[in-house]
């Protein structure tokens, strides 16, 4: 989709980990709703998957021109896989869903929309009707408001996988385990503005979700600490002329 040489008009990054019974619909709804975005490439990333996640990957790269796939050696988590991803990436703006099916890869033309008019550097999506279980819901309601008491920040939904930003924006990002949970605060804390919007969410269609209450209530409470204290210790320059 993006000719010899040119950089796309924006870098999609899809993070997957044993979502083999997904690829191969996520791929062609890719496939269809996408090109009439502009110029773009696909970047698949299996973290490390013990299932065909790579395999149905590989199979797609026969179909699929846009497509362009990193296997890591090993699991690292979603925020590890997503900073391979955007590394590699070659676009103007850098988007990131899901590879759960769960997002609505329409969404992405509204954001791109709203980065290209330059209403905001970057743009986050809010799930306002969630289509997973009454535990998942209110842990996540529960969770982005201790996030926002700790952090100091207003994030409707924090962990919504659809976001898009600038390329600029992303340059000098801090990495951690736990980073995707943080983007439009540590966004803002950089001198970056971010918008939300709302967005569609579906239904799991296959597979099963990677994140409860058991695995990420604690760790969610000590990376807020922490990027407390890195809001009031972070340093962004920007070179406005070099003389």
């Amino acid at each position: 989709m993006t000719p010899a040489g040119e950089t796309p008009l924006f870098s999609l990054v899809v993070p997957l980990h044993d979502e083999e019974e997904n690829v191969e619909a996520l791929l062609a709804e890719l496939d269809r709703v996408l090109p009439p975005m502009g110029t773009f490439e696909v970047i698949a990333v299996d973290d490390g998957s013990g299932d065909r996640t790579l395999e149905a990957l590989l199979g797609g790269k026969e179909r699929y021109s846009w497509l362009r796939i990193l296997g890591l050696e090993k699991c690292v988590g979603q925020s590890g896989a997503l900073c391979a991803g955007f590394d590699a990436a070659r676009g103007e703006y850098f988007c990131m869903m899901d590879g759960d099916l769960q997002n609505d890869p329409r969404d992405l033309e509204k954001m791109l929309s709203i980065l290209r008019e330059g209403r905001a550097d970057a743009v986050s999506g809010i799930r306002r009707k969630r289509r997973d279980n009454l535990v998942r819901r209110i842990s996540s309601r529960v969770a982005n408001r201790v996030r926002d008491w700790i952090t100091g920040d207003r994030v409707v939904d924090s962990a919504c996988g659809l976001k898009a930003f600038r390329r600029e924006a992303w340059e000098g990002m801090p990495r951690f385990n736990g980073l995707h949970r943080f983007m439009p605060t540590l966004f803002r804390a950089r001198g970056w503005t971010v918008l939300e919007i709302d967005v569609n969410h579906r239904p799991r269609a296959a597979g099963r979700a990677k994140y409860g209450v058991g695995n990420r209530a604690l760790r969610g409470l000590v990376d807020s600490f922490g990027v407390r204290w890195l809001k009031k210790r972070m340093v962004s320059p920007r070179v406005k002329k070099e003389y």
